[in-house]
């Protein structure tokens, strides 16, 4: 979950650092450094607690320049967020510097071994013990000593390695988090995500595990652990730098919301048949005629991809017809799950580097299930893995909280529901040509959302010193309902819990009193026999929230005048079929909390204790 920054070439390598530290800054921000070797081979290191400004600080005061060096941001796992633990660690010489992202579950007996080597420790950390590691089969050559030194360690870890006695190298290495080598004109850079060198090239690959990069100034070489030669295939990555820019929004996650609409269409773009109905899947190395004979589906994810899977199971089970079961990737692989040839196994993950979802993928091959990506990252590890994938077109998404990539797997999710239905032969080109058509006009309706944004300012005044909210919804909205309270407990830090309306007399009824808002998704679709009955047990919970003195905020359908008679407060969006409906209605629950975590003074793109990637177990 940390953010790792190197380069090597002919600029100046602390600005080139510093600029993509600041757009890993998501990944991490309890402490930052960096380290360079300048023009006398001297290696120089400059680090500081807190937010990243604090190291740009540190280096106004302190200047440092050189041609290659490593940078680090980082989120806490070992020790304290201090200027001490801070990365880079150096070993006892001062000769080499390390930077990593992951954990080291070896290294309290890999660090009394050191010590009674004669090895000197300063800091809490478990990357320091990798540093001594290093330093201690460094004899001339960086990779040799790196690759003698990774056999050592169980975990999980990504590297990045300079030394003065071997310069102008960078050492990178994976073994679980994300890795990305960009490839330059020559110049070469490492990073843990695209966006930290998009500005500089978008020519990249991602390393596998167990991959060693060597980088210098003329190319980029790879071998495995062992030292043999391998090969990894470059990407051209097609996201426009300006994407991953504020672009005049006050916030990363405000211009994220807003760019749903588009990102929605994007998804769409090149996969629907507008005239026939039909969806078109490419990139699949599983064939039409295999997905018949799958018996069931198993869709794994986590954190907010998991209300998505939610969601996609009511829509997978109304079009195609199969049951499906959601698991979440952090529980999947430790109850030894019953899965194989027979199930499709979905796996999805913004990122496509998740941990705990990319061990369920594992999983579930090994028991000889067919996997399927759903991914916003092309290369990563997921994608690379699984035998078919199906890419949302997000583009980068910098907040913590997820938002535009939870509308385009949702997206995702829907158009795979068509395509397992009419590969399965029990959607007809009829009801595939009225689904396509609401898909298509779907981007537009999402711009009608979000284009009442003030009714969130009266709203937010009343709202924003509540304490505890609830979110309610039955059927395909209770995941939305999850999602909603998730949002506002990440970005704002009041306590939320979503809740299947249905089941408010179990229980939580007994919570309600005048103090608790309550958020109910009340939109349906009038043609829809279910959706017609899910909403009038609806209206019933909220007299129910509103007889023991409730405030209810209402998602509702333009024109409802029976939520309007019952409901403190309504936010209208535009009418769809039922399945669509969550990619509507997300909207102005991001809104909400959105709004609410400004006007609480926190800090709504990198909220505590959470990182935007979460890629240790």
């Amino acid at each position: 979950m940390c953010g790792i920054v190197g380069y090597v070439g002919t600029r100046k390598a602390v600005p080139i650092i510093l600029d993509g530290l600041r757009r890993l800054e998501y990944r991490g921000y309890d402490s930052a450094g960096l380290a360079v070797l300048d023009a006398q081979q001297q290696l120089s290191i400059r680090r500081a607690s807190g937010k990243l400004r604090n190291l740009e600080e540190v280096i106004r005061l302190n200047p440092v320049e050189g041609a290659f060096g490593i940078g680090h941001t980082r989120w806490a796992t070992h020790g304290r967020p201090t200027e001490e633990n801070a990365h880079p660690h150096r070993d006892c010489k001062g000769d080499l510097v390390v930077v990593h992202n992951g954990i080291v579950e070896n290294y309290l007996q890999l660090k009394s071994d050191l010590e009674a080597q004669g090895h000197r420790f300063v800091t809490e950390t478990d990357t320091e013990v990798i540093a001594h590691l290093i330093e201690k089969s460094l004899n001339g050559n960086l990779e040799t000593a790196v690759r003698a030194a990774v056999k050592q360690l169980s975990g999980v870890f990504a590297l990045s390695v300079i030394s003065r006695s071997d310069p102008n190298k960078i050492v990178a290495v994976r073994n679980g988090p994300p890795v990305v080598i960009g490839l330059g004109e020559g110049e070469y850079f490492v990073a843990s995500d695209v966006p930290a060198i998009l500005n500089h090239t978008r020519d990249m690959f991602f390393l596998a595990d167990g991959d060693v990069a060597v980088l210098t100034a003329e190319g980029v070489h790879l071998t495995d652990f062992d030292g043999r030669p391998i090969r990894r295939q470059v990407s051209h990555i097609l996201w426009d730098p300006i994407m991953a820019e504020k672009g005049g929004y006050k916030h990363f996650m405000l211009k994220e919301i807003f760019e749903q609409p588009r990102a929605v269409r994007d998804t769409l773009l090149g996969r629907v048949g507008q005239e026939s109905g039909r969806i078109f899947l490419d990139e699949m190395n599983i064939q039409p005629k295999d997905f018949p004979q799958f018996r069931s589906l198993r869709i794994v994810a986590c954190g907010t991809s998991w209300h998505a899977a939610l969601a996609g199971k009511f829509m997978i089970e109304k079009y195609a017809r199969i049951p499906v079961e959601v698991d979440y990737g952090s529980e999947f692989r430790y109850r030894d799950p019953i899965v194989d040839a027979s199930v499709l196994t979905v796996v999805i993950s913004q990122s496509g580097e998740t941990a705990d979802t990319l061990a369920a993928q594992r999983e579930a091959k090994s028991k000889g299930s067919k996997t399927l990506a759903i991914c916003n990252v092309v290369g990563s590890m997921i994608t690379r893995e699984a035998a078919g994938t199906l890419l949302t077109h997000a583009g980068p998404e910098i907040g913590v909280a997820s938002t535009k990539a939870f509308t385009c797997q949702l997206t995702a999710l829907f158009i795979l529901a068509m395509y397992l239905g009419q590969t399965r032969g029990v959607l007809s080109p009829e009801q595939s040509l009225v689904l396509v058509q609401e898909l298509l006009h779907l981007p537009a309706k999402m711009e009608t959302v979000l284009s009442d944004e003030a009714v969130y300012e009266d709203l937010v005044r009343i709202l924003f010193r509540a304490t505890d909210f609830l979110f309610l919804g039955r059927g395909v909205h209770f995941p939305i309902a999850l999602e909603g309270a998730l949002k506002l407990k990440e970005i704002s830090y009041i306590h939320a819990e979503g809740y299947p309306a249905g089941e408010m007399k179990h229980g939580p009824n007994a919570l309600i009193d005048e103090k608790l808002p309550v958020v109910v998704l009340a939109a349906y679709d009038p043609a829809d026999e279910n959706g017609r009955l899910r909403y009038e047990k609806t209206l019933s919970n909220i007299q129910e929230v509103k007889a023991r003195e409730g405030r209810v905020i209402a998602i509702a359908n333009q024109g409802d005048s029976d939520v309007r008679k019952v409901a403190d407060h309504v936010i209208t969006i535009p009418h769809t079929i039922e399945q669509l409906l969550p990619i509507l209605e997300i909207v102005p629950l991001q809104l909400l909390a959105y709004h609410i975590a400004v006007r609480r003074g926190c800090d709504v793109d990198q909220p505590r204790n959470l990182a935007k990637s979460v890629t240790v177990e």
